[in-house]
């Protein structure tokens, strides 16, 4: 039996959160087209016949302008010596650049096993992965280089039996049935942001949260899941966007949601939404610790 831990690193839209709910099977982790989707570490395991992973992911990697970001970027920095593989994805449809070489700056010297992660591969010509795959490997940095797509699942099986091979002998870290330390709050609370997301635009999903009132779970099983929501913004003209002509905006990200929220905590849901102006409130400390940060 095999056990440890594997943390998933890179710079922001690189693909982690993708990747990490393909390896969980669940989805545990909000994805959107925007960066700095990731804003916790999300620890979740996934057991094998032969061993149990316990996957990191983390937020990306980035210059931070908040203290909202500085703790994202040192949330994700902490698990590089504190694991026992680390994985670096990379978005292999991108050209590499100063950020990217950060990243792989800062696991030069990490002594656990490194693997590169080429991630989106379904996105790039065949004739360009090679070449990839051959200048990385002249760095000597790495110990595996698999070339993965999170979005269809390509090679990520390889990736997984790759894993298995490098880590160290040991009994399960977790009960057989446990799979996140996410709150069950926390998780609700990313559902609602990733509406957001999906539906705002320009400056809205980088300075909008979402945090939980109330959680009321089912008294009976025919009873409901009732969830209260306050989405912040920072400006009074953000308000009226979030919450769209008429409340049409703000209905269809509490509908989205819904469904969502139904699906994955398997019965009927009441989410009621606010939304409230707090100037600065990627700056505030207190605002921060409630949202998991």
């Amino acid at each position: 039996m095999k056990s440890g831990f594997v943390s998933l690193i890179g710079r922001p839209n690189a693909g982690k959160s993708t990747l990490l709910n393909r390896l969980v099977g669940t989805k545990l982790a909000i994805v959107s087209d925007k960066p700095q989707t990731t804003r916790n570490r999300i620890l979740a395991v996934r057991n094998y016949p032969d061993a149990q992973v316990v996957f990191l992911d983390t937020p990306g990697i980035h210059r931070p302008l908040h203290r909202m970001n500085v703790r994202m970027v040192e949330a994700a920095i902490d698990t590089i010596r504190e694991v026992d593989i680390l994985g670096v994805v990379v978005d292999a449809s991108e050209a590499g650049g100063r950020g990217q070489q950060f990243v792989l700056d800062l696991v030069r010297n990490v002594a656990a096993p490194v693997f590169l992660i080429l991630n989106k591969v379904d996105l790039i010509r065949r004739s360009r992965l090679l070449p990839m795959i051959d200048e990385h490997g002249k760095s000597g940095l790495f110990a595996e280089i698999v070339p993965v797509s999170a979005a269809t699942g390509e090679n990520v099986d390889r990736l997984e039996r790759a894993i298995i091979d490098r880590l160290p002998e040991g009994e399960p870290l977790y009960p057989t049935d446990y799979l996140t330390d996410q709150p069950e709050r926390l998780l609700a609370a990313e559902i609602v942001r990733e509406k957001v997301l999906q539906f705002t635009r320009d400056e809205i999903p980088f300075s909008s949260a979402v945090l939980v009132d109330r959680f009321e779970e089912p008294e009976t099983t025919s009873s409901l899941l009732k969830l209260y929501c306050t989405i912040l913004v920072e400006r009074e003209s953000q308000k009226p966007i979030v919450i769209g002509r008429r409340g049409e905006m703000i209905k269809r990200i509490g509908t989205a949601a819904r469904e969502d929220l139904e699906r994955f905590f398997g019965t009927r849901v009441f989410v009621d939404l606010r939304v409230a102006v707090k100037s600065e409130w990627r700056e505030d400390e207190r605002v921060l610790t409630d949202l998991g940060m």
